[in-house]
């Protein structure tokens, strides 16, 4: 604690729920539970960021919490009560037309991409919105609570589509699943798109610009009442891997989404719609991708429920011999299990019946470690 008295002015304080718990039961006070997850920890790693100064990091039993970090200087002490309280916040469900989605279990979110060059699938499901919609409902019998219909590739490089011709690749898809069961998400950046996906029934917006690409969008997410998404990407423009570099990607990344929470509540929408994404794979190398996925737990201070996709992406091949995209499933299940067992509520997948399989097999381990015999 010594180290941290002297804190400067900008000096920036970071949590990440650490040692994780299978059977808390048997440590009764010594762990605390992470959001109303099936996660228990016993630990907080913190880290501090001072300009002129070498980072500070140091570990924090639960049981020394409440001691150690009232005796920090503020305005650190604040941020610190601030962000253990969203560590232990219990996220309200999100009411998606018929279907309730609950955060006190992980779920998956299916692909479903009606374009030429997306690129894991580019052109699988184009011009056939009945084929589209028998993938879906694959999806949905499968396991996925949501499906994320796009009609605009955002892989580095891609054109950008005309709202028009957006528009006419999704409707189709949502009218015909309007009333599969799971819930529908729109992943677009446009307001035109919004609008007319939120008319055909869908219930989520999944927009990786968090807003700001077009400038209607916020206010046609805030009247339609709908759940967001809001994801990080370096640049709200044409292209959304456009970047000037990072400093530390995980602290930089975490207080631009920060900054945007506070920003999209402050136009008047409810914090409880809220979902963020850190947006792996937009505009970062494969060092930024490791780093955040070595640090999801750390974004659950933000306060909202963590949706994260690393489906097939170009950093899977780059970690095994350039497997090309079609022979990724082993690598993507190994990210989608490793950010549930940090708490993610959703990952984005495009493997559903292998990925709810994954996620099952975790469930289980996670229920006999609850209800183990004391």
């Amino acid at each position: 604690m010594e180290d941290l008295e002297a804190c400067g002015a900008d000096a920036r304080l970071y949590l990440k729920p650490v040692g994780l718990v299978d059977s808390p039961h048997y440590h009764e006070d010594k762990n605390t539970r992470l959001n109303n997850s099936l996660i228990w920890f016993s630990q907080i790693e913190y880290l501090v960021i001072e300009s002129g100064r070498p980072n500070r990091r140091g570990l924090v039993n639960i049981t020394r919490w409440p001691e150690w970090s009232n005796a920090l200087p503020e305005p650190l002490a604040r941020r610190a009560a601030t962000q253990f309280a969203d560590l232990t916040r219990q996220h309200e469900p999100l009411i998606c037309g018929e279907r309730v989605i609950r955060f006190d279990q992980p779920h998956v979110m299916g692909i479903l991409n009606i374009t030429p060059d997306s690129f894991s699938d580019g052109g699988k499901h184009q011009n056939d919105p009945d084929k589209v919609a028998e993938a879906g409902l694959a999806m949905a019998a499968a396991g996925a609570s949501i499906l994320d219909i796009g009609g605009e590739s955002t892989r580095p490089g891609a054109d950008p589509v005309w709202e028009g011709d957006e528009i006419k690749r999704v409707v189709p898809v949502i009218e015909r699943l309007a009333h599969c069961g799971a819930v529908l998400s729109i992943d677009t950046r446009k307001a035109a798109v919004m609008e007319a996906a939120i008319a055909a029934g869908a219930h989520l917006i999944n927009d990786v610009s968090a807003l700001l690409h077009d400038k209607r969008s916020l206010e046609v997410a805030g009247v339609s009442g709908l759940p967001v998404v809001l994801m990080h990407a370096p640049s709200s423009g044409k292209d959304p891997h456009q970047n000037d570099g990072y400093g530390n990607i995980v602290t930089d990344t975490l207080d631009w989404l920060e900054r945007r929470i506070a920003d999209v509540i402050a136009a008047g929408f409810e914090r409880e719609k809220i979902i963020i994404d850190p947006g792996l794979g937009f505009g970062k190398s494969l060092a930024d991708n490791l780093a955040l996925m070595n640090n999801i737990a750390m974004f659950h201070t933000l306060g909202q429920p963590l949706l994260i996709g690393a489906s097939r992406k170009r950093m899977i091949g780059a970690l095994s011999k350039e497997a090309p995209v079609d022979q990724r499933l082993g690598g993507s299940i190994a990210f989608a299990h490793h950010a549930i067992q940090q708490g993610a509520q959703i990952v984005r997948v495009h493997d559903v019946p292998e990925t709810v399989q994954a996620l099952q097999v975790w469930r289980g381990m996670r229920d006999a470690g609850l209800t183990a015999p004391v």
